[in-house]
């Protein structure tokens, strides 16, 4: 199989007819063996009983369907696991995002080399309350992960099968998936300026809190990637300073009081403050340490609860 494409969706009914048929119409013209990985992300239309009939009329059709809303990143990290082909592409169900984009993609993993290839949303057509944001955004993790790319959350993008396979996307990491890769080892990652449309049906399912959110994932996936195998790094490195200094002013207020004057040390504010920070150094210490037992300990992977499954094979796929 050539391609599987990962549509993750939040009450989409209106738009998945068209979606399905333009995907299949691009990849018929194109020659490619392609199936579609609906995952609806506890929609409360029809968009499930669209996606029934979709599969019952077109072949190549998956889909998984969540008891309740996860998130994008829950939906997209399920995809991924039951995704086949060797080149996986995602893209939104609004129709935002132009399926005539999938043939270059795939081009561009097959024969160009690259691990990963992100959408870039060159021209916008969202208003400026989505546009301005999302600009300060990029430029923060381009800044923070040294990746240049224009547009880290474009829901457009294209990976090898072994790249998906081998991360976890959770929280709302979706807007990281670079970084991730990046940090798993996946150095080529590259950048395609892709059509952006205009929303159809419905309106947008992600408020002004999906940037508060992406900046402190920015700082959890940061920490993380840092430190999360050796967190004794970070936590023994502070505790072991804090302690110093404070063990550092302990030791001058003893010898101020016996060489230099005599006065009760705890009368002195420096005394506090020299206390506290011996106290915190400790605890930062211990901190690490309980962090590093924990880290040798797998981490449980996160259960969703998928209500069903639908899965439609190609009837060619296995021949």
């Amino acid at each position: 199989m050539d391609v599987s494409i990962v549509v993750p969706l939040l009450n989409e009914e209106e738009s998945l007819p068209e979606l399905a048929k333009w995907i299949n119409q691009v990849v018929t013209a194109e020659n490619l063996s392609c199936e579609i990985i609906f995952v609806d992300d506890g929609s409360t239309d029809d968009s499930w009983k669209v996606i029934q009939t979709i599969a019952k009329s077109q072949q190549g059709i998956k889909a998984i369907r969540f008891r309740r809303n996860y998130g994008k990143s829950a939906a997209l990290n399920e995809g991924f696991k039951m995704a086949e082909a060797e080149v996986v592409i995602t893209m939104d169900a609004d129709l935002q995002d132009s399926p005539e984009e999938i043939p270059a993609l795939v081009k561009m993993i097959r024969e160009e080399g690259w691990d990963m290839v992100s959408g870039w949303k060159k021209k916008r057509h969202d208003p400026i309350s989505k546009t301005l944001p999302s600009k300060f955004f990029n430029w923060t993790t381009r800044r923070i992960s040294a990746i240049k790319l224009h547009d880290f959350n474009c829901g457009l993008k294209a990976y090898k099968l072994d790249l998906v396979k081998n991360i976890e996307v959770h929280g709302e990491m979706h807007r990281y998936i670079p970084l991730i890769a990046q940090w798993a080892g996946y150095k080529q990652i590259g950048e395609k300026v892709v059509q952006h449309q205009e929303r159809k049906f419905g309106r947008t399912k992600f408020g002004m809190s999906r940037f508060i959110k992406g900046f402190l994932d920015l700082l959890s996936i940061t920490f993380v990637a840092k430190f999360g195998k050796r967190p004794m790094h970070l936590f023994g490195a502070l505790g072991t300073l804090l302690f110093m200094i404070g063990f550092l002013i302990a030791g001058y207020l003893a010898y101020a009081k016996f060489f230099m004057e005599a006065y009760r040390m705890t009368d002195r504010p420096l005394f506090y403050f020299g206390l506290l920070a011996m106290m915190m150094g400790v605890q930062l210490f211990l901190t690490g340490f309980l962090a590093e037992l924990v880290s040798l300990q797998s981490r449980d992977q996160q259960a969703y609860l998928i209500k069903e499954t639908l899965n439609h094979q190609l009837e060619n796929s296995n021949k």
